[in-house]
């Protein structure tokens, strides 16, 4: 079904992001990266990514702190591939203080990136959906979306404010061939991830195993980490014709963490 269609995925250099552009590029879709990195890496990886899966992948490194190069980012997609028919929202950043000790610089970087990104990129792609009456708008959230943990103000609100801008534009579209949904994941095991677990063992003098399980107990009930290709399959199935009446939705992947 995706064959020929293009998607954006912003922050898909590596991690989540990169998982989702893999399993979107398997079923056939064109693929925009955009991300942070060495050049060259990022070079190889379009590379390979376009070798291994037979489509077409473009890469523009916006800031997407910046609107007007979040606007050029979705303008180069549809120059270069034709159209841009999915929008992934999934670049984000973290930090971590108590709300009295948070920098207010880290608040406003938090917000732009996490969920400011999400709104401007949704704004620039809805009018190419909209003319080819068919879209999928898919913003990567969290169980931060949904639950609160301390010491995160800034990520939550931007989480919970993703979810809400999620069911906005599902509401909006939902009679123009446009679905928009929500991933919640919750422990994901990726690189940043790792180093965590890493420094964590270190820090305690545990085997490493102990303490990625030590990790995902503290808010999941299921002893287990998500997978970026895991999440990279749940978006294809957002962008299915099963999927086609699903909109509005908040899809938790987290191990039974919102379910406590």
């Amino acid at each position: 079904m995706l064959k020929g269609k293009t998607a954006i995925v912003t922050g898909s250099t590596s991690g989540i992001g990169l998982g989702i552009a893999q399993a979107l590029a398997a079923d056939g879709c064109n693929i925009m990266l955009n991300g942070f990195g060495d050049p060259a890496a990022i070079e190889r990886l379009r590379q390979e990514i376009a070798a291994q899966y037979g489509v077409g992948v473009e890469y523009v490194g916006a800031d997407m702190t910046k609107p007007s190069e979040i606007r050029e980012l979705v303008a180069e997609a549809v120059r270069r591939c034709g159209s841009a028919d999915i929008l992934v929202n999934n670049a984000g950043i973290q930090h971590v203080a108590k709300i009295v000790d948070f920098p207010d610089e880290r608040w406003d970087a938090v917000i732009a990136i996490n969920l400011s990104a999400a709104f401007h990129a949704t704004k620039a792609a809805l009018p190419h959906m909209i003319e080819r009456g068919w879209g999928r708008v898919i913003n990567i959230a969290s169980a931060h979306g949904l639950v609160a943990s301390g010491e995160k103000a800034a990520y939550v609100t931007a989480k919970h404010g993703l979810v809400g801008l999620t069911k906005v534009t599902a509401i909006e579209t939902a009679n123009q061939g446009i679905t928009c949904n929500a991933i919640c994941p919750g422990w994901v095991l990726t690189p940043l991830v790792q180093q965590q677990i890493d420094a964590r063992a270190k820090a305690a003098g545990i085997p490493s195993a102990q303490a990625r399980q030590d990790l995902v107990r503290e808010k999941q009930p299921m002893l287990d980490y998500t997978t970026p290709e895991k999440i990279g399959g749940l978006a294809v199935f957002l962008c299915s014709e099963a999927a086609s009446t699903m909109t509005g939705t908040s899809l938790s992947i987290d191990g039974g963490w919102v379910a406590q």
